[in-house]
């Protein structure tokens, strides 16, 4: 079996912090999400290799970071594109890979920006003991949620109903980005040649159950798909569970660090109040207020309060500035 880790997107909603890094290599405490992902993958033995999609712009970062890291499965698999316009969805690039790579063996597909309360040995069992296609299914608890998902109806854990992105959800129960496929099934030549849209994979699922059976593990506990700065921040938050972190060689004077707050390496912190933030490496924060925010690295913030806020590198914001 091998792997294909999701890592393609421009992730414009969280720019300027993401603009000119993954939002996989956003930190969730001391680690990211994508590790926690490689993690699972490299202790599995049923994966042999992972095949991390991503696109030319990040392709060297990825090779900067698998080549720093203790990893031996990833491997990169680079679109050909650099420009968010330019993308070929999904599907597209999923399509791509299996013909880029001669996959000809059963797949399983994840997404690097989503952070699962679950091991994936778990959803690959269940795949094996279904042999055929497989979902992870969450119950996101909230019908306006569940419109922004695909929709999974089920008869027990089959499904047999899937709508991609409802503008009137029956129920709150959609799926992931997370999904395994018998070598037979990887047929998205076929689909894409169909016309189909490439967009999203939950269309390529929808597409899929109308010609075979299709199973769902829905799973209870937490799913947070990083897309957003608010998402981003609850990941955070639900990680640190209440707690905050300070890197050790991060310098913190006469201030109030609140819940889920993470002050890393280099950082300097004075006379501020800081609560659900994140402060990066060598970020200067002095007589501030600071909510629900993300300062990035080399950023200098003086005397000016800030909430909601996504601060972009080696910024200067000090009080009277434009």
């Amino acid at each position: 079996m091998h792997a294909v880790v999701l890592a393609g997107g421009y992730a414009t909603r969280l720019w300027p912090i993401t603009r000119h890094r993954p939002k996989m290599f956003l930190p969730v405490g001391e680690t990211t999400v994508v590790d926690r992902i490689f993690h699972e993958l490299e202790r599995d033995d049923r994966i042999e290799d992972v095949y991390v999609s991503t696109n030319e712009r990040f392709a060297g970062e990825f090779h900067d970071y698998l080549a720093d890291s203790d990893f031996e499965k990833p491997v990169i698999s680079v679109e050909d594109t650099t420009e968010e316009d330019e993308k070929f969805g999904v599907v597209g690039a999923l399509g791509q890979l299996v013909d880029r790579e001669g996959i000809d063996d059963d797949l399983l597909v994840v997404a690097g920006d989503n952070l699962v309360d679950f091991d994936l040995s778990e959803f690959v069992d269940f795949f094996e003991r279904q042999a055929a296609p497989s979902l992870a299914a969450y119950d996101v608890g909230s019908r306006e949620k569940a419109k922004s998902y695909g929709l999974v109806e089920l008869d027990g854990d089959r499904v047999v109903d899937f709508q991609e992105k409802p503008d009137e959800p029956n129920s709150t129960l959609v799926s992931i980005a997370c999904y395994a496929f018998p070598r037979e099934q990887l047929r998205f030549d076929e689909y894409l040649e169909g016309g189909n849209n490439p967009d999203e994979p939950g269309w390529y699922l929808q597409w899929l159950q109308e010609r075979t059976n299709v199973h769902a593990f829905v799973f209870d506990g937490a799913w947070f798909d990083i897309g957003t700065p608010e998402s981003y921040l609850e990941t955070v938050a639900w990680y640190l569970d209440g707690d905050s972190i300070v890197a050790d060689d991060a310098s913190v004077v006469d201030s109030e660090i609140g819940e889920s707050v993470h002050v890393m390496s280099g950082a300097h912190v004075e006379d501020a109040t800081l609560e659900r933030s994140l402060v990066f490496p060598e970020a200067h924060i002095e007589d501030c207020e600071i909510h629900d925010s993300i300062i990035d690295e080399g950023t200098r913030v003086e005397d000016i309060d800030l909430a909601g806020a996504l601060v972009g590198a080696h910024t200067q914001l000090t009080n009277g500035s434009d």
